[in-house]
């Protein structure tokens, strides 16, 4: 059993729950399936399709948004596992700024590379090299980016996330100015 999508009465997307969570949530009507997977879970009494999108019946408001950490994973997934200087795929993290010139380990100056691109930049600037980035660093935002930061993501989600760096988006567009 995966994780199941929980969207807000709004369809906002709220979290991911277990199957178990979800269906007790459907089961107590807090919540209704919106998309099933081809699974049919059986108990004594019921036997039900697994959910993998729920729409809760009444609205949750959210006081604020966590913030993820820029963790080498988070980094990986936001940058789709590519290198953003070659478009080759990602095994290292590289500051654009190097830390040994200050450059700080944030989200908007981090990014996925391969080894080579990651040796031949070394601790030089991009105006020292002839490197350039196929998408500026960016905080990600939402509560959306969270679910696809932290976890693995449906294909029949994504209709249901807000996110920038979905996977009908092309992999590397070139930056203006």
């Amino acid at each position: 059993m995966a994780g199941v999508l929980v969207l807000n009465a709004s369809y906002e997307a709220l979290c991911v729950v277990s199957t178990h969570r979800a269906i007790g949530l459907v089961v107590v009507g807090k919540a209704d399936v919106v998309l099933e997977t081809a699974t049919f879970l059986h108990s004594a009494r019921l036997t039900m399709a697994e959910p993998s999108v729920i729409r809760l019946r009444y609205f949750v408001r959210v006081p604020h948004l966590r913030r993820v950490a820029p963790t080498k994973r988070a980094i990986f997934a936001r940058d789709q596992y590519r290198c953003q200087y070659c478009g080759a795929p990602a095994e290292n993290v590289d500051h654009v700024i190097p830390r040994s010139r200050g450059g700080p380990h944030r989200w908007d100056n981090v990014v996925a590379s391969c080894r080579s691109c990651n040796s031949r930049k070394r601790d030089r600037l991009l105006s020292e090299t002839n490197f350039v980035l196929h998408r500026q660093p960016q905080v990600p935002r939402g509560r959306t980016s969270a679910i696809i930061l932290l976890g693995l993501v449906r294909d029949e989600w994504m209709p249901f996330l807000d996110y920038e760096f979905s996977s009908t988006e092309r992999p590397f567009q070139e930056l203006s100015g």
